[in-house]
């Protein structure tokens, strides 16, 4: 194709969790879109918003964002910084919990965000886990490969070198070959969220019905958090027809042991929301 300013986006070793809108006509993004596919290309990922004329370039995210809540965000797939966990009843899924987990990200959108879950979508719970990153003493510079596969490769490297970083210091800073690609991790709040009434509009932006401090200062702080944040319990994770007795229905879930919700939850999946 000829000289596309996308395509040498998607060409550039991006920062973790970088969004990007380029301006490009939808015949330039769906030329770039099928590159990527051929190449079996899992990041970047494109999408287009024909509003505003510009695809929107998503790199991959963070290891930071699939550990930092831990066990029942396990669960979470590395695709997808928003979803919900479903309940997988014979052949059909039910939404239980509303996960979103934002990066930076302005707390009125993140808080819009969970309570459309809650609301329209009626998931019984919504988690919203708000992560902000500190300063990054230095940036990447614009690097071209000769190849995919050298791209590939240096992203493999980087990658590796990582998850080395996060067994000494697992809230950051994340730095390869002198370049900060993400800093430290400077505060994590998890905040809980649950429909006011049942005749609450799609659109109700509700106020959290719990609050916690789970970072500070990339350091952990949950230290007295309750297991189940105070309110987690089985019924949340498992429809209420599938249960007998409000004691059973009661039974607080642990939200931090991973083990602990494979074994004791039946069959949870992850799986992404679109509000489109």
């Amino acid at each position: 194709m000829a000289s596309s300013r996308l395509l040498e986006v998607v060409r550039r070793p991006l920062s973790p969790d970088t969004r990007l809108e380029i301006p490009a006509s939808q015949k330039e993004y769906e030329q770039v879109d099928e590159i990527l596919e051929r190449e079996e290309a899992r990041y970047p990922r494109l999408f287009y918003d024909s509003a505003k004329g510009v695809a929107i370039v998503v790199a991959q995210p963070t290891p930071l964002h699939s550990g930092m809540a831990g066990g029942l965000l396990s669960c979470i797939s590395d695709e997808s910084l928003g979803g919900a966990l479903q309940y997988c009843d014979g052949d059909r899924f039910i939404l239980m919990i509303a996960v979103e987990v934002g990066v930076s990200q302005s707390y009125d959108s993140l808080r819009a965000a969970i309570s459309w879950s809650v609301c329209a979508l009626r998931c019984r719970l919504g988690l919203s886990i708000s992560i902000s990153e500190g300063i990054r003493r230095t940036t990447a510079n614009v690097r071209y490969f000769a190849s995919n596969e050298e791209a590939v490769a240096m992203v493999e490297e980087a990658e590796n070198d990582f998850r080395s970083q996060l067994l000494q210091h697992p809230y950051g800073p994340l730095e390869h070959e002198g370049i900060t690609w993400f800093g430290k991790v400077r505060r994590v709040i998890l905040e809980t969220y649950r429909i006011e009434n049942e005749d609450c509009a799609p659109e109700t932006i509700l106020e959290p019905s719990q609050s916690f401090t789970i970072v500070e200062d990339g350091e952990y702080v949950g230290h007295n958090i309750s297991p189940n944040l105070g309110e987690l319990v089985l019924e949340d994770c498992i429809p209420s027809h599938l249960l007998q007795g409000q004691e059973i229905r009661a039974t607080p879930v642990n939200f931090f042991h991973q083990e602990w919700l494979r074994t004791n939850i039946g069959p949870l999946w992850f799986l992404p929301l679109s509000a489109g």
